[in-house]
């Protein structure tokens, strides 16, 4: 059996280790942000709304041509929703507001807002892009054919093909920055002929990730296309 003075200084070398293990910060979530893009938004749509996360609400930007500033998200499972003012009382969530849920292992995600009418809390509806989810890397960039159209195309050193009301995912169109040749074109269902789209040159980032959109003109058989990089400086 030890001595009596060697288990007091043992007892007191435990306690200081219980009161320094007491003192270090508490582990940190990892951070989840939300960018948000209202995708072909009319003019008489409105610029902002209120994002509420489940317990509270902010007021977010509704951007058109561009991504939103960076928003933080709580951690868990979430279900978003969009409303026209403020939510005070979380029990108190207009039925048939916009939602959309957000799985628990979701990080960072994009929230892209598309105009519904037919929707009377809110005229929008709401779809979440979970980067991790779709794999989405820096330089790549993510296709979301909305049309009924098929679409190809030669964009750097990739071939682009996205079926209709399908999405694809491309790498890098070249290893480091700068510009480069971009030929889209589309092709109608039962037709064999293809019509161009574009023949351009456009700007590679490998530090941004990005959403790369075809859509119908209104009137127009020749489809829209819209990229959207998201470059972070951290």
């Amino acid at each position: 059996m030890l001595p009596l003075r060697y288990m007091k200084r043992y007892a007191l070398q435990l306690l200081a280790l219980v009161f320094l293990s007491s003192m270090a910060p508490a582990q940190q979530a990892p951070n989840r942000t939300c960018r948000v893009l209202f995708l072909n938004r009319p003019a008489d749509a409105p610029i902002t709304m209120h994002l509420f996360d489940g317990k509270a609400s902010r007021e977010v930007d509704l951007p058109g041509m561009n991504l939103s500033m960076v928003y933080d998200l709580p951690p868990g499972t979430l279900s978003l929703a969009l409303l026209p003012s403020p939510l005070g009382d979380p029990e108190q969530l207009p039925p048939g507001a916009p939602s959309a849920t957000v799985s628990k292992t979701a990080s960072d995600i994009y929230l892209l807002v598309m105009t519904d009418p037919a929707n009377k809390v809110a005229p929008v509806r709401l779809q979440v892009v979970d980067v991790v989810a779709a794999n989405l890397r820096r330089g790549q960039t993510l296709w979301f054919n909305l049309t009924e159209l098929t679409i190809g195309g030669q964009l750097g050193s990739e071939r682009l093909v996205v079926k209709p009301a399908s999405r694809a995912l491309m790498n890098a169109p070249r290893s480091d920055g700068g510009d480069y040749p971009v030929s889209m074109a589309y092709r109608m269902e039962g037709k064999e002929h293809t019509y161009p789209i574009c023949e351009t040159r456009w700007i590679h980032d490998p530090r941004a990730r990005n959403l790369g959109f075809i859509t119908a003109k209104d009137g127009k058989r020749t489809p829209r296309v819209l990229v959207f990089p998201d470059f972070r400086a951290d």
